[in-house]
């Protein structure tokens, strides 16, 4: 059967995947499955392509060329070295570079393409994406839209009715499309987007942000220097992307300038939250094209099965916010974004080759993971407020990282207990391990604690806390936790079985110590309600009962009967003043741990 190449050609990186075997095989090559979308040449007029002209441009940018698509349908031409190139040229050096990748990896010349295009181009730049490919020695058999392309590798039920919206934000370009997948037919019902918004508008509003410290600082502006401006925009860039996972990285570069002949370096912290306030006013425009496209299908967001993110700038943590609290419903990035495009595009390849194609198939965390913390709860201030670090269906493996603060001057001590659910209140959520950072600086409340997540394929999570202003350091593996649900789960139903089963056994003249009572059916709802909620404070009282000191233990001891025995007496006033004392001692003994 015939092999067709599915490239997807980007603005900050390209991609070129193959169906071998019947699956999905995204070619890479030391290592790598991108190639940075950057051509230049070296200081001897040899030709450089991906990762040695990305290397290069930070020294030599006027020997250097990205982001050539966004001049891709225009009559703008780019200089390289003394030649002049047309935005298609540069293009078609890419896409020969990724042929050659193929040619080199398979065995075997591949002449035919499906190439991927944002949703939103028009019909010069689809035309110039097809001369590229001409001219780069492919037969362009199908030029198809990113967000058609990235549909198809989350098609895993063809005959039933699928309506996704993928929400494209890559290097260069957004859109969003509303896709319709049936019976193996995909119908894009609606496209908005903006051929000039992307991630590189993300690094240059990271780089004038870091400049402007800078200057602040020395007096000196380093977008002035061609090479300072290109290191510096390289540095972000690599920041942005860390920032993803992490809620702190450094901008450093050596001698990036001088002044009165004295070396001058470079060296700024980036908070994440400053990040994303730089960003926040571009994303609310995605957000404007998200309600037009939604409009223009005749579509609400509920009418949407899935919300699907492409593109590398997508995995910027508050794009996933924005879109669940406009959308109100779980972000998928199971495939990977920077891969999903080309994956895609090499099924369209299949399809047209008449191959026979299954589902895609990732490994993904099917629960979010995070930590308990004090927080707004249903608008309330709660010590049980669940804050999510590693969101559900994020593919394996993931790290990720959070920043916490203590809650009052000279907080010595810090509990880190790990829940995974969905619910804001960790008490509807499961426990699945904790440990105590102890120790801490002596200072005012808000000292800074980064909590970082590492998931690996096994499911085995390690968290690992440190105490930001001194480096302490404290960490846990939790084995299997993502399964850990599951069991908990079997083993909880198995110990009810047996407790009613012993109970069913006992003698005449038992005195059993009393459980608390489950809420019978025949119950009020609000009253049930409120038994369901004692009941949980029980399990969070228990659970910290060991821990506590003789007096407080008594103290719990006590406050936990009387909340019992208002479960027995089924009394929604003596319940609620008894869960009010005990919900203040849990607190005073979870804030003192």
């Amino acid at each position: 059967m015939e092999t067709i190449l599915g490239i997807d050609l980007g603005t900050t990186n390209s991609v070129v995947s193959i169906i071998r075997d019947g699956d999905i095989s995204v070619l890479e090559e030391d290592g790598r499955k991108i190639l940075p979308s950057v051509v230049g040449l070296d200081p001897e007029g040899s030709l450089l392509v991906g990762f040695p002209a990305h290397n290069q441009w930070t020294l030599a940018p006027d020997r250097t060329v990205r982001s050539i698509k966004r001049k891709m349908g225009s009559d703008d031409t780019v200089n390289l070295g003394d030649q002049t190139y047309t935005p298609q040229e540069i293009s078609a050096i890419i896409l020969r570079t990724l042929k050659e990748r193929a040619k080199r990896l398979i065995g075997q010349d591949i002449s035919k393409a499906v190439i991927t295009v944002p949703a939103f181009f028009n019909e010069q730049q689809r035309e110039a994406t097809r001369e590229a490919g001409e001219l780069a020695g492919l037969d362009v058999v199908r030029i198809i839209n990113e967000p058609t392309a990235a549909s198809l590798t989350y098609n895993t039920d063809p005959d039933k009715l699928l309506r996704l919206l993928v929400y494209d934000l890559g290097g260069g370009t957004f859109d969003v499309s509303i896709v319709q997948l049936e019976q193996g037919v995909v119908e894009v019902l609606s496209s908005h987007g903006d051929t000039q918004l992307g991630g590189d508008d993300f690094d240059q509003l990271l780089m004038d942000h870091v400049c402007d410290k800078f200057q602040e600082e020395h007096d000196i502006d380093l977008r002035q220097s061609p090479t300072s401006k290109s290191r510096v925009l390289k540095a972000v860039e690599e920041a942005k992307i860390q920032l993803s996972f992490d809620a702190y990285v450094n901008v450093e570069e050596e001698f990036i300038a001088e002044k009165a002949g004295v070396p001058l370096h470079l060296k700024i912290e980036i908070a994440r939250s400053d990040y994303e306030s730089l960003i926040e006013s571009l994303l609310d425009k995605t957000l404007v094209c998200v309600d037009e496209a939604l409009s223009d299908a005749k579509l609400k967001a509920n009418q949407i099965d899935r919300v699907v993110l492409v593109g590398g700038a997508s995995r910027t943590p508050l794009v996933h916010r924005m879109l669940q609290e406009q959308l109100g419903q779980p972000i998928h990035a199971e495939v990977d974004p920077d891969l999903c495009v080309s994956m895609g595009a090499a099924i369209q390849g299949g399809l047209i080759a008449g191959l026979d194609l299954g589902p895609v198939l990732v490994d993904i965390t099917p629960h979010t993971l995070g930590v308990q913390c004090i927080g707004s709860v249903d608008g309330i201030r709660s010590h049980y407020c669940f804050a999510p670090i590693i969101e559900r269906n994020t593919a394996l493996p993931a790290s990720r990282s959070e920043v916490f603060s203590t809650w009052y001057d000279g907080q010595d001590i810090v509990a880190i207990d790990v829940f995974q659910g969905e619910d804001r209140d960790v008490r509807h959520d499961e426990a699945v391990g904790g440990f105590k950072l102890e120790g801490l600086a002596d200072v005012k409340q808000g000292n800074e604690i980064l909590v970082r997540f590492d998931l690996d394929l096994d499911g085995i999570l390690t968290v690992t806390a440190v105490e930001k202003a001194t480096g302490l350091e404290e960490d846990l593996t939790i084995d299997n936790a993502m399964s850990r649900f599951r069991s908990d789960n079997h083993e909880s139903a198995k110990a009810r079985l047996d407790a009613a089963f012993a109970d069913a056994e006992m003698v005449e003249g038992d005195q059993p110590q009393q459980p608390a009572a489950e809420p019978d059916d025949d119950l009020p709802p609000e009253l049930k309600q409120t038994i369901g909620k004692a009941n949980e404070l029980l399990t969070q009282a228990n659970r910290l009962l060991a821990d506590a000191n003789e007096r407080d233990a008594e103290d719990m001891q006590e406050l936990i009967g009387q909340l019992q025995a208002a479960i027995q007496a089924r009394s929604a006033e003596d319940i609620n003043d008894a869960s009010a004392k005990l919900d203040d001692l849990v607190f005073y003994l979870q804030d003192a741990t």
